[in-house]
């Protein structure tokens, strides 16, 4: 099962010609690589998986994904490394 968890983008800059932002997964925060959603700024909700945001959510919807992760806490903690606050 492939696992996308949406999260908002705090911080962008340059990696070596990549695009990397740090992301809050309510609580949880990660390095993601952006090159595949090149319109997300900061403040921007992501869906990432692996690593990688693979496209942009309104804020609403992450919001309910997020609740509905945190109900389904196994899942996320195997995802993320860690559960969610």
């Amino acid at each position: 099962m492939c696992l996308g968890i949406p999260g908002q983008v705090l911080v962008i800059r340059d990696d070596a010609g990549l695009r990397m932002a740090t992301v809050d997964f309510g609580g949880v925060r990660r390095e993601v690589c952006l090159d595949y959603t090149p319109g997300a700024g900061v403040g921007a909700y992501v869906i990432v998986h692996v690593g990688f945001a693979i496209t942009e959510v309104d804020e609403a919807e992450a919001r309910r994904t997020l609740d509905v992760l945190r109900a389904m806490a196994d899942a996320v903690e195997t995802e993320l490394g860690e559960p969610l606050p």
